[in-house]
């Protein structure tokens, strides 16, 4: 699924092709990732403008010019892609949506997903719920350690509670253990402050250092793009499991918390 580096490489990129260009076309083929009938979201977004794209955790706004919202939250399988029908990757296609001429943004993938047209008080809303950014302006040493210190709770279940932290999910849970040198299943009653310190500046640095990589989603967002999918050759134990740790020389161990995927170096991460 993916997670906020993946989500602010999509906002980065898109906001770069599409704002202010009036969206001429739209396509509905599976009308459960939209909240409206088709006929309905056609109409809303035809000579519509996105002058904004705003990323909230895992999910990206689409600001339109009449102050209504495109919500998007790709779940698992997701992706976008922005280009024309001759570069359009090989995938099953839900929703079309065409800027301009012929430039259109493809949603594949939205098994789970969705797209739904909304008010700005109804996204608001919906996005209520949500935790602060884990490098929003608003967050500091003293705010992390506030939203964690008092939980009974695994360090990646805190880590990937939406409600808590907006943003991370199951492959940079593992990394920000990793880097601070915890294990995943480590107990957050059991932490002291440094404990804490270390996990917020490892948290920072793997987010930051993700975003700046492009993520890790394969697919390019538009033809001749390099930059997405550069944080797959970065990861430390994500999906490395039988690997060698780079930090310590031990076997880096595949296994599961809670239904989730984890991976952790047991020679260099420990509960505390």
């Amino acid at each position: 699924m993916p997670e906020l580096p993946e989500m602010e490489n999509y906002k980065v990129q898109l906001s770069q092709h599409i704002l202010d260009l009036p969206i001429t076309s739209v396509s509905v083929n599976r009308e459960k990732s939209i909240n409206v009938e088709a006929e309905a979201f056609s109409s809303e977004l035809l000579n519509r403008q996105v002058v904004f794209v705003e990323r909230r955790g895992k999910h990206l706004l689409f600001h339109l010019d009449n102050g209504r919202r495109l919500l998007l939250h790709l779940m698992l399988g997701g992706l976008l892609y922005l280009g024309s029908s001759e570069d359009r990757p090989e995938r099953t296609i839900q929703i079309e949506i065409t800027f301009g001429p012929d430039l259109v943004l493809y949603f594949m993938g939205l098994r789970l997903g969705y797209l739904h047209i909304l008010s700005a008080k109804e996204a608001e809303e919906v996005l209520a719920h949500l935790g602060p950014e884990p490098l929003g302006r608003r967050m500091n040493e003293e705010r992390f350690i506030s939203l964690l210190q008092n939980r009974r709770s695994s360090l990646k279940t805190a880590l990937v509670n939406q409600d808590i932290i907006a943003g991370i999910g199951n492959c940079y849970a593992d990394e920000i253990a990793f880097a601070a040198g915890l294990r995943p299943s480590a107990k957050l009653q059991n932490f002291d402050a440094a404990d804490f310190l270390r996990l917020y500046h490892a948290m920072c640095e793997v987010l930051v250092k993700a975003t700046e990589a492009g993520g890790y989603m394969e697919m390019p967002v538009i033809k001749g793009d390099t930059l997405t999918g550069g944080s797959n050759d970065i990861c430390e134990v994500y999906d490395r499991g039988g690997e060698t740790c780079s930090r310590c020389g031990d076997k880096i161990v595949k296994t599961e918390m809670g239904g989730r995927k984890v991976f952790y170096s047991p020679g260099c991460q420990h509960d505390r």
